[in-house]
């Protein structure tokens, strides 16, 4: 795989990826350690799709790092998840601005710790400014939660008279969602040999192709984002055309 890199056209990159990180729990149980030892493992992974991804020119990525459900796992494990969190956001904000990376949150943060939240707001605000990728990450996140609280705030402002009924389209309700103002994800990628969404980006994965790779996530390095562009490269997106149409345009 080494050779990878090279086979990637700079000219046809996702402008968007979006990664769902799963393994971390049976990479630790095939090391006889507990799930919170992947957890801890994982971090590495982070920092090679984000270093990789600003690398190539890639505009967004984002990852889906605890979601909704994520809540009802042990009470131990998200106490370790949490301050996992924290740890990360301490130690990795330098590293965000030395590399010109703007941070952005997508979830329900008020259903995180105070403290986390406060971290976060601080390293967002440290990095508004920043001009090369924008990483978001998914925490507390739910597609249909987001797509639930997308709908109330149509239905509040259409009650308070900030919108009419025949203005309500697709272009509309993006406007209303965690991700308004960031492009769709054109790419996937999903570690572990998983094959499902798991309640991620729902709304915005509509035309999204996906990756699914059996590398567990703590093991996923540059190289494994680099198969998975070359792989988006060699598709064609036909958005519901036919590939003749696609050829005459």
């Amino acid at each position: 795989m080494t050779d990878l890199k090279d086979k990637i056209n700079k000219n046809k990159l996702p402008g968007h990826i979006a990664i769902i990180m799963d393994g971390n729990g049976r990479w630790a149980k095939k090391r006889g350690s507990h799930r919170i030892f992947g957890h801890q493992n994982a971090i590495t992974a982070v920092r090679e799709a984000i270093e990789g991804a600003g690398e190539l020119g890639v505009k967004y990525l984002t990852l889906y790092a605890f979601s909704k459900e994520n809540w009802c796992r042990p009470q131990e494990e998200i106490d370790a998840l949490m301050e996992l969190m924290t740890s990360s956001i301490n130690s990795e904000t330098d590293t965000l601005i030395e590399n010109n990376v703007r941070l952005l949150v997508i979830g329900d943060m008020e259903s995180l710790p105070p403290a986390i939240v406060d971290k976060l707001i601080d390293v967002i605000d440290k990095t508004s400014n920043n001009t090369g990728l924008t990483l978001l990450v998914a925490l507390s996140y739910g597609a249909r939660w987001e797509i639930a609280r997308a709908a109330r705030l149509v239905a509040e402002d259409l009650a308070s008279g900030n919108i009419n009924k025949d203005e309500i389209d697709e272009s509309l309700f993006n406007r209303y969602l965690t991700t308004s103002g960031i492009p769709d994800p054109e790419l996937l990628i999903r570690t572990s040999g998983e094959y499902r969404l798991s309640n991620f980006l729902l709304w915005q994965l509509a035309y999204a192709e996906m990756y699914f790779t059996p590398t567990l996530w703590p093991d996923f390095r540059k190289e494994h984002l680099y198969s998975a562009i070359v792989d988006f490269q060699n598709r064609e997106r036909r958005f519901g055309k036919t590939s003749e149409q696609l050829n005459c345009d």
